[in-house]
């Protein structure tokens, strides 16, 4: 098994792992970013509030709205992310190594080789799971969306949850999502949203950079004071991990906004105000009409749910590939000890 799939797996089992830890604040945060009340003086419900409520009003499964085609989305996204990562940067690694017997450079891939194999393997992975993701976001702001067409609509409160009553048992599918989509902008409305996402693969080429950066001069420091064990342990990938992708999100945030703006479905109303013909309509109309602030909906949920969702997707992927390596020198062993005569 090469090194690039056992990375690929291990990422994919690490990102579902993950993603049912933190599925609730994810689509708790989706709804704060495609939040579209033009009211500043409406108290915005904290990141509990706004759980409890979903809870309340429309039931514990709704937490977890597009709950499956998010993670075959994550497992998708994980497996061809760290596939493609690992194969990029062995050849990063291997063109370090000819420089190094050039006398160019210490044989260690830099921080911009590293940034530029993440970023790489970032774009590979958009393009081909996007569409995933549109249609996950389409779940997760569903119940939403209809409240809101409904309550634009109808005359008397009373008249309004009687028809949400009787509309909202019948579920809200992912082959619903995917019609709905196709129906509203045909085969490419799959790819709404990819030009934001694709300028946001610095957020991971940046966790990235900033992780293997870190855990290199963890490992170095830990080799200097400790030279029979540069090791790391998994609390210490955990607390990396955290620490890189908190410097991600808070530089990429703004993108991931639009990006949700864009995939959401688009509010049925006359208001022009919320509706988006492409990014940079979305970006010059919520700078117009919201500020700045609606840049940063809901950044605080998002990151408690990235931080942690990549400091434990860190950590047991590095656990998965130590242990698929450890067997495989085993299972190698293994053969080699039967093969003796």
């Amino acid at each position: 098994m090469s090194d690039a799939l056992i990375n690929g797996l291990a990422g994919a089992g690490g990102g579902i792992i993950a993603q049912l830890i933190t599925y609730p604040l994810q689509t708790v945060n989706t709804r704060q970013q495609t939040e579209r009340d033009l009211k500043k003086e409406k108290r915005k419900l904290g990141t509990i509030e706004q759980m409890c409520q979903v809870v309340k009003q429309e039931g514990w499964e709704r937490l977890y709205g597009g709950l499956t085609p998010s993670l075959v989305g994550t497992t998708a996204s994980q497996g061809v992310y760290y596939y493609f990562y690992q194969i990029f940067r062995n050849k990063a690694e291997s063109k370090a190594l000819e420089r190094q017997k050039k006398g160019i450079g210490d044989g260690s891939v830099g921080m911009l080789s590293s940034l530029i194999v993440a970023a790489l393997s970032g774009c590979v992975n958009v393009l081909l799971t996007n569409p995933i993701w549109v249609v996950v976001t389409r779940m997760q702001t569903h119940t939403n969306i209809l409240r809101k067409d409904h309550s634009n609509r109808l005359a008397t409160p009373a008249l309004e949850e009687t028809v949400l009553s009787a509309i909202e048992p019948f579920s809200y599918s992912t082959g619903h999502a995917i019609q709905e989509v196709y129906d509203e902008a045909g085969f490419w409305g799959f790819w709404k949203g990819v030009f934001p996402t694709l300028i946001m693969v610095s957020n991971p080429a940046m966790q990235f950079m900033l992780y293997e950066t870190m855990l290199k001069k963890l490992k170095k420091q830990r080799s200097l004071s400790k030279p029979d064990n540069n090791g790391v342990t998994a609390l210490e990938i955990f607390l990396l991990g955290a620490l890189a992708k908190l410097g991600a999100t808070v530089v990429t945030y703004p993108l991931n906004v639009v990006k949700a703006r864009l995939q959401a479905k688009q509010v049925a109303t006359g208001d022009r105000r919320h509706q988006y013909k492409g990014t940079m309509d979305a970006i010059l109309k919520m700078i117009r009409y919201e500020g700045f602030y609606g840049f940063y909906k809901g950044m605080s949920t998002k990151i408690v749910q990235s931080v942690l969702a990549a400091a434990v997707l860190f950590m047991i992927k590095e656990e998965l590939v130590k242990g698929a390596r450890l067997l495989l020198v085993k299972d190698g062993i293994h053969t080699v000890k039967s093969k003796l005569p």
